[in-house]
């Protein structure tokens, strides 16, 4: 008999669906090139439509506004780039505006020279730094070009949801174009282009129950466009060149599409079991720290730390127990180090951190199991302490 397993890294990736699973088996059927005029082709097209709808509709965005990419990477990397296009017109960007807790592929800057990134400080809960932005955004040079500023929705490791209508009143104000990273917050909680007031947001299918390989750009207008980053044929209406995997959108439109229904009921259950996983933490070891606990995070991410105990040790032990959890964001070639989330936010960065992220499939079962891990794990740890 197989060990128990439980899954509790949905923040990395969502168990694929069966809705997206179908709907990916049955747009494999279709034998059309969605570029194609005649009959095949147009109903490949109309699947990709049909998927474009629904991503639009979980973001309160507009079908013609979606543009479909290989994932959140290639879409933070076609939005990150100082040259963009007003109509006909070229629009000058200057210099990326990134906070200090932004995932990789933000940080890194897509298209924009290492000189021309700077980096947006946080508060010590975790919070990009208002004052900070405004200060920034008052010393730009807007002769040289517009700000660009990339803020996340919700930490991917924290799970602390960032004042991004805030964030994208400053930048509206100071005229610039503001991009944010909504990968974690999509589908868990409610997400509105038009209501945050972002220009640009980042999704990803697999972090929703879609396949693996699929996101989106979504952009709140259609007349302010990055250059593109992938150029050939005129697809997604020439924002980005390739043949489309029909497959992986249909998937991620029927897991855009599920995500939406009884959406506000699913929060209330994650944040339950959230609660309870941490609460029994707090039982077991009263001096864990939860980051984040006292602001607004989302619903199934806890991410925390117990004193004395390094991230790849737990990661490792709580595997061993059966339970799947991470140490961070997963998207770091598989390192398992410091964390820069942690360091923005002042503590010490060898200070070790763990994150269980938990999805509406996650059963009181799972919780316990985890809960039980933690114990065992916690008396190993004084028993060390005690003999050391």
């Amino acid at each position: 008999m197989a060990a128990k397993r439980t899954y509790l890294d949905w923040n990395a990736t969502a168990p694929l669906l069966a809705e997206a699973r179908e709907a990916m088996l049955s747009a494999l059927s279709l034998p059309g090139n969605a570029s194609s005029v005649h009959v095949e082709g147009r109903a490949a097209r109309a699947a990709i439509d049909r998927a474009r709808d629904k991503v639009a509709a979980l973001v309160g965005a507009k079908p013609a506004n979606v543009v479909f990419t290989s994932g959140a990477t290639e879409a933070a990397n076609l939005v990150l780039t100082p040259d963009f296009r007003m109509g006909r017109s070229a629009l000058k960007v200057s210099k990326s505006y990134v906070s200090s807790i932004e995932h990789p592929a933000l940080r890194e800057g897509g298209r924009f020279a290492k000189d021309d990134v700077v980096e947006i400080p946080v508060t010590a809960a975790g919070v990009v730094d208002l004052d900070a932005l405004a200060a920034l955004l008052a010393a730009h040079d807007m002769t040289a070009g517009l700000p660009l500023v990339a803020v996340m929705f919700a930490n991917n490791e924290s799970g602390i949801v960032q004042p991004v209508a805030e964030v994208a009143a400053l930048t509206r104000k100071a005229g610039g174009v503001f991009v944010c990273d909504a990968v974690q917050a999509a589908g868990r909680v409610p997400v509105s282009i038009e209501a945050i007031g972002a220009d640009f947001l980042i999704l990803s299918a697999h972090k929703i129950g879609g396949p693996k390989g699929a996101g989106a750009l979504v952009s709140r207008g259609e007349a302010m466009m990055p250059a593109p980053l992938l150029r050939g044929g005129g697809h997604e209406k020439g924002h980005r060149a390739g043949t489309e995997n029909i497959a992986a959108i249909a998937g991620f439109g029927a897991a855009a599409e599920y995500q939406l229904q009884n959406l506000e009921a699913r929060v209330a259950s994650l944040q339950f079991r959230r609660d309870r996983l941490e609460s029994a933490m707090r039982r077991i070891c009263p001096d864990v720290i939860v980051h984040g606990a006292d602001g607004p995070r989302l619903p199934n991410t806890s991410f925390f730390s117990v004193p004395g105990l390094k991230s790849e040790t737990g990661q490792i032990a709580f595997d061993l127990e059966g339970v799947a959890l991470s140490a961070g964001s997963a998207c770091s070639s598989g390192k398992v180090g410091e964390s820069h989330v942690l360091a923005a936010m002042g503590f010490d960065p060898k200070l070790g951190a763990l994150r269980a992220s938990i999805g509406p499939e996650t059963s009181d079962e799972e919780i316990d199991h985890a809960i039980a891990a933690f114990e065992r794990l916690l008396a190993r740890l004084n028993r060390q302490g005690a003999a050391a």
